[in-house]
């Protein structure tokens, strides 16, 4: 899913102001991050300014072996953002049109859409109301001669259930492209995300755990002919200068982008750690709370993180209560695909995907990034149980939910 969101836009500036109150809590702090590293950022920058190599220069391919290396696999090429590496796959495994690609509803409408842009069919399929990801029994029913590939989406930066998927895939001689948008660094008994089917597909949207200063995708490989073709399809289909052997399009990874993740790779796995931490503080800070609900996590998986979402039947009133106090928070994603008027055609309606509505009607997404402080976590949960405590719903005539024994008073300092 190259799900970029709306946590980066033109009210950025704006949501900085309003969050100078010591008190407040910003959903995402980009420039903590960027602070933490700078000098070796201005660096790295300064190096291809000097050299001028802005496209497909020698920080590109730095990068691309970087990553190989983390991931384990043999092959990475850098593109021009998630929605093309998702659709560069899916064109390098000759999937087009008459194919079917089976998608979770419940996902940012960039992986759909990579679908439609290569001519196949979207087929939606239910997620498992406890992961938030691919429900393999529903996959399997979604299956028709015409089906040629599963992509699974990392939500959250939980790792879908794979193991049962890779065997349906293998039974049904289908190609696994996996959507990792969400999940850099996450691993799945063992093997890293991306590494896990035929292709992997990563952005680099700012605000991902491995965040670019910009636009930034890449996908990763274990098959050499693909990878090949992949990097013929990102840079107009030629293979030498002036030679183009297929239609391909212009989708090449920046130089000045490649730094940035050149600098940042080495430091994901202590973010994603802080980020792990900080998960872990909100679900202790926040059990018994309300009707509160959280995201089943999967043995043998390591959660990176990029949302920590909880789910309650208040969720809208709750964001509203936790905004009036200067708490940022962010709904994703409240419209599933299905009921999205970009995709009207396949003629689902409410009710066709019942586990992907829930969520869209009842998940809110809390602060949460490397930096953020353990006070400032505390801050949020005690607003959370401060809004159930309160009976805030009642006031205004919204549903009232009883609150655990003791959770309302189990304050944290």
């Amino acid at each position: 899913m190259q799900n970029a969101s709306p946590e980066i836009g033109p009210d950025t500036a704006q949501r900085g102001r309003e969050f100078a109150n010591p008190l407040s809590v910003p959903f995402l702090d980009l420039a903590a991050q960027t602070r933490s590293i700078e000098n070796d950022m201005r660096r790295a920058l300064d190096r291809v300014l000097q050299r001028c190599d802005f496209i497909a220069g020698s920080e590109v391919a730095l990068f691309e072996c970087a990553l190989a290396r983390f991931l384990h696999v043999d092959h990475v090429i850098g593109v021009g953002n998630g929605l093309d590496a998702l659709r560069l796959s899916l064109t390098a495994l000759g999937i087009g049109a008459g194919d079917e690609v089976l998608v979770p509803s419940n996902t940012f409408i960039a992986t759909a859409l990579a679908v439609s842009a290569v001519g196949a069919r979207v087929v939606l399929v239910d997620c498992d109301p406890g992961t938030y990801n691919l429900a393999a029994d529903c996959v399997a029913a979604a299956i028709t001669t015409r089906t040629r590939a599963i992509v699974p989406v990392h939500l959250t930066g939980q790792p879908a259930d794979m193991q049962p998927l890779l065997e349906l895939a293998r039974r049904k001689q289908l190609q696994i492209v996996e959507d990792v948008a969400q999940a850099a660094g996450a691993s799945y008994r063992g093997t890293p995300c991306g590494a896990l089917g035929t292709a992997g597909c990563f952005s680099f949207y700012p605000s991902k755990n491995l965040g670019a200063f910009g636009d930034g995708g890449a996908i990763s490989t274990n098959d050499g002919a693909l990878a090949e073709r992949v990097r013929r399809l990102r840079n107009y289909g030629q293979v030498t200068r002036y030679d183009h052997r297929e239609k391909g399009l212009n989708s090449r990874l920046d130089t000045l982008q490649a730094a940035v993740l050149n600098v940042k790779l080495p430091y994901l796995p202590q973010w994603n750690a802080a980020r792990a931490d900080h998960a872990a503080l909100y679900r202790d800070l926040l059990a018994n709370v309300g009707d509160l609900r959280f995201q089943r996590c999967l043995d043998e998986v390591v959660h990176v993180y990029h949302f920590f979402v909880i789910e309650t039947e208040r969720r809208d009133a709750l964001q509203r209560f936790l905004a009036e106090r200067a708490i940022d928070t962010r709904v994703h994603y409240p419209k599933p695909i299905h009921l999205q008027q970009a995709y009207t055609e396949l003629g689902l309606p409410r009710g066709s995907f019942p586990n992907a509505e829930r969520l869209a009607d009842t998940s809110l997404s809390l602060p949460m990034y490397p930096e953020l402080r353990p006070d400032q976590i505390a801050i949020v949960s005690n607003a959370i149980r401060d809004f159930f405590a309160q009976d805030y719903g009642q006031d205004r005539g919204l549903p009232r939910n009883g609150v655990a024994a003791g959770a309302a008073s189990r304050r944290v300092r």
